[in-house]
């Protein structure tokens, strides 16, 4: 290891010790179970939403045994307002084989832990060096950029990648503490070393940075191709009884949004639904049209034309209380928002772009 490896890997570890976000589940004693949660909640969700629903989900879930116990069903419904709720199911896999196959103990080996579903290098890196000490390393798409610009190196995303675990490598081979490492590089990436406007008068590796010594910061890394976003066309109708209860049906498993609760909904990927098919889907003669909502997914373009019924018709009600039982996707929660649903209005449907209001049928 060289000098400079230590010297950085030392500057990194105090920089987060005085410097790093109060985070609830950065406790002083770290425990695995709770690790596992934040990181599969952490995974393409933005720090906020997580913080929102990390303690109560660990309220209902607080131990191990406590989610392999659990029905998947409510398992999705705390998970309601993180999305990607295949993260959900995972996790809920990976309590059942903790209980099943390691006596109810989170493994402290990544090499373990990346044997459970849902856990990959980074996660078991992440867990392994941060929570048990393990000198293994954890490489998200934050510590890349920051490695990458520390060596000042102009590459494909592949080789930035290579690049990227060699020097998380040496680095955590120089240090006597390789989850503050760790978690250092993590959060230099997320809050100093950004990808655009980085504050590099704040970096506490900066006289090592080579990028930032060639003013090449803005152009690491090399951009990804982007790749255009399918679209998807989605009418949603909100019908209420007698009673109040809403009419709800339940997506089947696998593709998006797999096993959770949504108005009655139609989708085509050629053209948008019409009002009279959502109307024949459902079962009653008219609709009004209330608005138009966009999502913007990973890999989709999601739009949803929102439609009140009035009629009877058979199918399954839930009343309020049930509603907030249930999986629920954030775009069908802010459907049933606009819907009229006063329930619903207030229990985290955001995210979505407002495109139109109208009354016409």
């Amino acid at each position: 290891m060289s000098r400079s490896d230590r010297a950085i890997a030392a500057a990194l570890c105090r920089w987060f010790e005085s410097s790093a976000r109060a985070l609830p589940w950065r406790e002083p004693t770290r425990d695995g179970y709770r690790a596992l949660v934040s990181e599969f909640m952490l995974q393409q969700t933005q720090v906020s939403r997580v913080v929102e629903r990390y303690e109560t989900f660990l309220a209902r879930f607080p131990d191990v045994q406590a989610l392999a116990r659990a029905r998947e069903a409510s398992v999705l419904a705390m998970w309601s307002g993180l999305g990607y709720y295949r993260r959900a199911r995972l996790l809920h896999a990976a309590a059942r084989r903790i209980v099943a196959e390691h006596a109810g103990r989170v493994p402290c080996r990544a090499d373990d832990l990346v044997t459970l579903p849902g856990v990959g290098a980074y996660t078991a890196g992440a867990i392994g060096s941060i929570v048990f000490g393990e000198r293994v390393t954890a490489v998200d798409g934050n510590v890349v950029r920051v490695l990458l610009r520390l060596e000042g190196a102009e590459v494909s995303t592949a080789q930035g990648r290579a690049l990227a675990e060699d020097r998380a490598l040496a680095l955590v081979q120089a240090t006597g503490d390789p989850g503050a490492l760790n978690e250092g590089l993590m959060e230099l990436g997320a809050t100093v070393c950004t990808p655009r406007a980085a504050r590099c008068d704040e970096c506490p590796i900066r006289r090592w940075c080579v990028a930032s010594k060639e003013n090449t910061v803005d152009s690491i890394p090399a951009p990804a191709q982007r790749v255009a976003k399918k679209k998807l066309w989605c009418a949603s109708v909100v019908v209420e009884d007698r009673q109040g209860r809403v009419l709800l049906e339940r997506r089947a498993p696998g593709g998006l949004w797999s096993g959770l609760w949504q108005a009655p909904t139609l989708e085509r990927h050629d053209r948008r639904v019409r009002a009279a098919e959502i109307a024949a889907h459902v079962g009653i003669g008219q609709v009004r049209r209330l608005a138009s909502i966009e999502r913007v997914l990973t890999h989709r373009l999601v739009r949803f034309d929102v439609y009140r019924g009035v009629g009877d018709v058979n199918g399954t009600f839930k009343s309020a209380r049930q509603l907030r039982r249930l999986g629920m996707s954030n775009a069908q929660r802010e459907v049933l928002a606009i819907g009229g649903i006063p329930y619903m209005a207030d229990d985290g449907a955001k995210g979505g772009k407002l495109l139109a209001c109208s009354s016409a049928s």
